[in-house]
């Protein structure tokens, strides 16, 4: 398997030429996100450093979504690949370990389910419409599940609706918790639910309290939430995770370029909790958006546009 990124900082320091090569990396970093323009020596020797790496472990390190110290594994990797993002929002790498290669939870989610369902409960007749609703049962069966959905749902209601008290930072870092941490069977059957009708479409839709972690009071515009994305190294990983595991291919029979639906909604669930935020627009519809406009972009539309639609218009979502 790959090495992390922490285990092959560590190697690379301990080597004084990798370190070299290391520190000047940093400095590129620094001036990228402070977005100081680099003069042409500059640049030139920031990408000979990166090329300088080719064979260390560190140019072909890799994060886990799951992992403790994941911002500094991350931050590391941005660190080696800095040149990646150079004037574009295009991130071309994932810095996340493929989801098939990191080890899957053997959850008891169907063992809960049944036994909800042995029971004759006049409070859950109505779960047989409501699927959303039944897995918000089977979550609140499973100790963890609960309390870390009890947890961010706390959070994010406290002050919802109103701009000055809703605290948007510690509520995406519950939903990110609650996702991270719960195993996939319980959050994907209760952000993905299937819906026939609209009571259910809005608790789906309500899976996220979107009113302090979607909506602000008016829509900024789609660049902007970008910027603010690329600043966060969660929000910019999750970000470039997404663009290659839900790239959208015509010919491909589920839509994704990567043959991989449920990579796809794996790297969806990522950006829950992050600036960029995704959600679904209505109750009765599966369509989901950014809150997010293009009016008033200038000569940055067609940029703004696609960004917008790649969660939209994207066939692989």
């Amino acid at each position: 398997p790959r090495t992390d990124c922490i285990a092959a900082e560590q190697l690379c320091l301990s080597d004084s030429t990798c370190n070299a090569t290391y520190r000047i990396l940093e400095n590129c970093a620094v001036a990228k996100t402070r977005l100081l323009p680099l003069d042409h020596d500059s640049r030139v020797r920031c990408l000979n450093a990166e090329l300088d790496l080719g064979n260390s472990s560190l140019l072909h390190c890799k994060c886990h979504r799951r992992m403790k110290r994941q911002e500094h594994c991350l931050r590391i990797f941005w660190t080696v690949h800095s040149s990646v993002t150079d004037g574009y929002f295009n991130l071309e790498t994932s810095p996340y370990e493929n989801p098939a290669s990191e080890e899957h939870w053997k959850t008891d989610y169907d063992k809960l389910a049944a036994l909800l369902s042995g029971k004759d409960c006049s409070q859950l007749s109505g779960d047989a419409t409501n699927p959303c609703l039944k897995a918000t049962h089977v979550c609140n069966l499973s100790k963890k599940c609960v309390r870390l959905r009890t947890d961010y749902a706390s959070i994010c209601t406290k002050g919802a609706g109103s701009e000055d008290t809703c605290d948007r930072r510690k509520c995406h870092r519950g939903l990110r918790n609650f996702f991270e941490k719960v195993p996939e069977d319980f959050t994907k059957r209760i952000l993905f639910c299937p819906c026939q009708d609209e009571l259910c479409g809005e608790r789906r839709r309500k899976t996220i309290v979107p009113d302090c972690s979607f909506q602000y009071n008016t829509k900024p515009n789609c660049l902007w939430l970008l910027d603010s994305c690329l600043e966060d190294h969660i929000c910019k990983s999750r970000l470039a995770d997404f663009q290659q595991n839900c790239q959208p291919a015509d010919m491909s029979p589920d839509g994704c370029s990567q043959h991989n639906h449920a990579a796809c909604l794996q790297a969806y669930m990522g950006m829950i909790g992050t600036p960029m935020t995704p959600n679904y627009v209505s109750n009765s519809s599966v369509e989901i958006s950014l809150w997010c406009t293009c009016e008033s972009s200038g000569n940055q539309k067609e940029k703004c546009d696609q960004i917008l639609g790649m969660f939209e218009s994207n066939k692989c979502l």
